[in-house]
């Protein structure tokens, strides 16, 4: 028995298709057709329609014209496809912005917007508001019963802030809520009294604008979570006419990885499914491995934003993207690969921007599952095709569970707080590099990794990393104590528990006092190492490894002393230690290393923990393999990210090759960017 459902439960199969803009090509004649027809050929079931297509559904104010929507489902219906409807407010049409200007978004240097671009609108507009209901409410009286509605799309990649006085007094509202009407609470958590900026009037408080107050830090914390904050609530007015009428239907709204305008983890109440868009920069110079793990990262926090509930990979390009310095088309393979790992690491969809290329403007030249030349017998076609027929062997991988117990702790909110902090290193902080830098050796060794915030459930993991946090909040001390009270292990880092969630200092130094007694040490100073310097420290069994960027100078308390600096004025001081806290285990990483120490680090404690990997076997360099389970199976995709075929040796030989529905042998080569997906007998 399967932990979660599809994501509807009338469709239990993989949903593989585009996002697919019929509305532009209405004056060409046998397109539609001849769509449906490639989209068959193609394998793909599920289509992407109406993310930008206002202008065509309300041409004028309160004049609708749904014909193009009412004949591309019927055509959907006809022929078995289903379709992901979006509402239209990510572009808005030129009218409204002229007729009712209020809708257009006002900058941090207080310029109004001209009518433009998309998402170019005020989230607080009552017009706005009222508009988006409107037409998601025709949508779906008009759509409810509708044979191909699998999904609703809500909007398209939310982004973006407005400064408007709209905006202005919705967030000085929203500062009352959050600090229960007192200003004098404010102006403490601000800090106000530096520099002479006690607020004595709610009016007083405005956004951060380069023209005015950009330095409080509290501030521009305070703005960021409104800003997601305001942008949920716009959301959920959206959504509000969708769910009265058609209850059942999931709705979903792409996000965009790591963009740092939202904290995604706020998101989770809002929607019933995540979903992401997902767009690597594949066949660097360096080669593949390393951006393989940092997408697969992205992947895992995705499915741990809804607690686990497997995702949507709502956009990806089967061939190349448009908006890179150099913008290289995907390799034989790696369209396959690449799509495949989102399944590994618990998506139930591959979907793409976009099924045909644009004929004109920005995107003319991004990649498209039908190219210009409007046929199937293009290369990245037959890729496509060849993965829809991979897709639909796994109907029962459907709606599995990955199963992790290990978590890297990524916060939006202490992302936020790191890259606006004044001091240490301007460049280099790189926070969600270093979250991604220790992930790698988890994913390097084929084991489930988790990707959390520090408000998450810490109880169900033998191991929480949690590099670099800065910022502790409220209850996360608390969280932490009881975790490794209790049995587990946690790893911090330099740079940790230095301040609380208004970005004031933790008096009595670093860490948190609490947290001081979890660790058995306390941090004097941070050194800031320029690029091309570096320390050398040694572990007490000789290895050595290099510090770059930051070395933390600590003292031991309680602490065991596991590795010590062995230059500058703090030679011989800690930078690795191991402290006993309850039943549980408490390190610090006192430096930032190039990723050598990471690596034999953690293959250690994966060892002493018994960490459990997809298959109990050495992988070559490239090469890793993910899990999905359900009560009776596993699945496991082995994944080759090098130009260059690789061998692999099963642990044994009880594993069936889903997609030929053979016996897999137990030794076999896996080619370039190639792929396997196994589940035990």
């Amino acid at each position: 028995m399967k932990k979660y459902g599809p994501i509807n439960k009338k469709y239990p199969h993989i949903l593989h298709g585009g996002d697919y803009n019929p509305e532009q090509w209405t004056d060409y004649d046998g397109v539609w057709d001849d769509d449906i027809r490639l989209m068959k050929l193609a394998n793909c079931n599920t289509m992407s329609i109406g993310i930008f297509s206002w202008a065509t559904l309300e041409p004028e104010e309160d004049s609708f014209d749904f014909s193009f929507l009412d004949e591309i489902m019927e055509e959907f219906e006809k022929n078995n496809i289903n379709a992901v409807l979006a509402t239209p407010s990510g572009a808005r049409p030129a009218w409204m912005s002229e007729k009712y200007p209020e809708v257009l978004r006002v900058n941090a240097d207080r310029t109004k917007n001209l009518h433009g671009g998309r998402h170019n609108h005020c989230y607080t507009s009552p017009y706005y508001r009222l508009k988006t209901q409107n037409i998601n409410r025709l949508l779906a009286q008009r759509y409810k019963n509708h044979p191909s509605l699998l999904v609703w799309h809500i909007s398209n990649e939310y982004g973006g802030e407005c400064h408007c006085e709209l905006c202005q007094s919705a967030f000085r509202q929203w500062l009352k809520n959050k600090y229960d009407n007192n200003l004098d609470k404010l102006n403490h958590e601000y800090w106000t009294k530096f520099w002479s900026h006690t607020y004595t009037s709610w009016e007083q408080i405005e956004s951060p604008s380069p023209l005015g107050e950009n330095l409080v830090h509290a501030l521009n914390l305070d703005w960021k979570r409104f800003v997601t904050y305001q942008t949920i609530d716009f959301m959920k007015n959206e959504i509000a006419p969708i769910k009265d009428i058609t209850p059942d239907i999931p709705v979903t709204t792409n996000l965009m990885g790591l963009y740092t305008g939202l904290d995604y983890f706020k998101f989770k109440d809002a929607i019933d499914v995540v979903s992401w868009d997902n767009y690597p920069e594949w066949h660097l110079p360096k080669g593949d491995v390393r951006l393989a793990s940092d997408t697969a990262f992205v992947h895992d926090l995705n499915r741990c934003i809804k607690g686990g509930k497997p995702f949507m990979l709502m956009e990806s390009t089967p061939s190349h993207i448009n908006w890179l310095d150099v913008n290289k088309p995907k390799r034989p393979n790696m369209h396959i690969l690449s799509s495949v790992q989102a399944v590994a690491h618990g998506s139930d969809t591959v979907q793409y921007f976009q099924w045909r290329k644009s004929r004109g403007s920005c995107e003319k030249f991004c990649g498209a599952v039908v190219d210009h030349c409007g046929h199937e017998n293009t290369r990245v076609f037959k890729e496509v095709a060849r993965l829809g027929s991979m897709l639909d062997k796994l109907d029962d991988i459907v709606g599995t569970a990955v199963k992790s117990e290990v978590a890297v702790i990524y916060d939006w909110e202490n992302r936020w707080a790191i890259d606006d902090l004044k001091g240490l290193k301007i460049t280099d902080r790189n926070y969600a590099a270093t979250c991604q830098n220790h992930y790698y050796p988890f994913w390097k060794n084929g084991i489930n990794t988790d990707v959390i915030d520090s408000d998450c459930d810490f109880s169900k993991y033998k191991l929480i990393v949690a590099p670099m946090l800065y910022m502790i909040k409220p209850n996360v001390i608390e969280k932490i104590k009881e975790f490794v009270k209790n049995g587990g292990t946690i790893v911090f880092t330099y740079i940790s528990g230095w301040v609380n969630e208004n970005d004031l200092c933790f008096l009595g130094g670093f860490p948190a006092d609490e947290l001081k007694n979890v660790f058995g040490i306390w941090a004097e100073e941070t050194d800031c190492l320029y690029i091309g310097e570096s320390n050398l420290v040694e572990l007490n069994t000789g290895e050595k490894y290099k510090a770059i960027d930051f070395c933390d100078i600590i003292h031991a308390n309680t602490a065991e002393v596991l590795a010590k600096y062995k230059s500058d004025y703090y030679t011989d001081m800690p930078a690795v230690t191991f402290n006993k806290y309850g039943s549980g285990s408490a390190y610090y990483i006192a430096f930032r290393d190039e990723g050598d120490f990471m690596i034999d680090f953690y293959e250690k404690l994966i060892l002493d923990l018994k960490l459990e990997k997809a298959l109990d076997t050495t992988f070559p360099e490239g090469v890793t393999a993910h899990s999905r389970h359900d009560e009776e199976c596993r699945y496991i995709f082995i994944e080759n990210y090098n130009n260059f075929t690789r061998k692999f040796i099963l642990p044994n030989n009880k594993y069936i090759d889903i997609i030929t529905n053979v016996e897999a042998l137990m030794e076999f080569s896996i080619e370039p960017y190639g792929v396997k997906v196994l589940k035990t007998m």
